[in-house]
């Protein structure tokens, strides 16, 4: 199988350094793209419709998709838009758009709230974390210091305009693509547990657990690749479901 990573706020492609090998050493191959905003790509003003449309320029017939946190909602959009030739798509730790409903209010953005973890930056268009500690204890608590030090160098401001845009994913919600959900018991942005339920519940999946913080990728690289492959094979118990 071949997945493509597609990474969260405030990240880039390079989240998945470590994956990637562990997906390899199993007989697999997987590309991470940067969306634009991020990473390589970072003078760009992003909008969800370039988002998507970074994903599925590169999106071959029979890929996996892999959405982490906020890119659960770039990943859906993107299966939206090439739903025949999407294998599966897997939300680690991810969101699920709410049909009609930006990102704001589907419960992508309730951390962007905390002002003493996190302060606006560019006149106001994006986001940063005041502190590598606040990072560290937000995303990577469970990675070996130096680890999340490197990753914390490499966080860049979240683009705030695109979590007020409306999503309508019609295709998605009527094609019903193969899914499945991965979540980590020590994740500090998943929100509350009547949250995932109620993602769990709209995918129509029994979900993977994995004992990580939100960057299993990062913390437990072999586990994570090991879910992740597993995931495709586990087909859905219910129906997806729009809201």
């Amino acid at each position: 199988m071949r997945f493509v990573l597609v990474h969260g706020g405030f990240h880039g492609a390079w989240c998945w350094e470590r994956l990637i090998p562990e997906l390899e050493q199993r007989g697999h191959t997987a590309l991470a793209i940067d969306l634009p905003g991020y990473g390589a790509r970072l003078r760009e003003d992003p909008t969800l419709a370039e988002y998507r449309d970074a994903v599925v320029e590169v999106i071959e017939t029979d890929d996996v998709l892999v959405g982490h946190s906020m890119g659960g909602f770039v990943t859906t959009m993107a299966a939206d838009a090439a739903v025949d030739r999407v294998r599966h798509v897997v939300y680690l730790a991810a969101g699920l758009p709410v049909e009609g409903q930006p990102m704001f209010t589907s419960g992508a953005s309730d951390a962007l709230s905390n002002t003493t973890m996190l302060m606006t930056v560019d006149d106001g268009r994006r986001m940063q974390f005041r502190s590598a500690e606040a990072a560290t204890d937000f995303f990577y608590h469970d990675c070996p210091p130096d680890l999340a030090q490197w990753a914390c160098s490499r966080l860049t401001p979240q683009p705030l305009a695109v979590f007020s845009e409306p999503i309508s994913v019609p295709r998605f919600w009527e094609g019903e693509p193969p899914r499945s959900l991965i979540l980590c018991r020590q994740d500090r942005a998943g929100g509350d547990d009547a949250a995932t339920d109620r993602t769990t519940a709209r995918l129509g999946v029994e979900p993977f657990w994995i004992d990580s913080s939100h960057s299993p990728f990062l913390s437990q690289p072999a586990t994570c690749a090991e879910l992740v492959i597993e995931a495709t094979k586990r087909p859905p118990i219910g129906l997806l479901t729009p809201r």
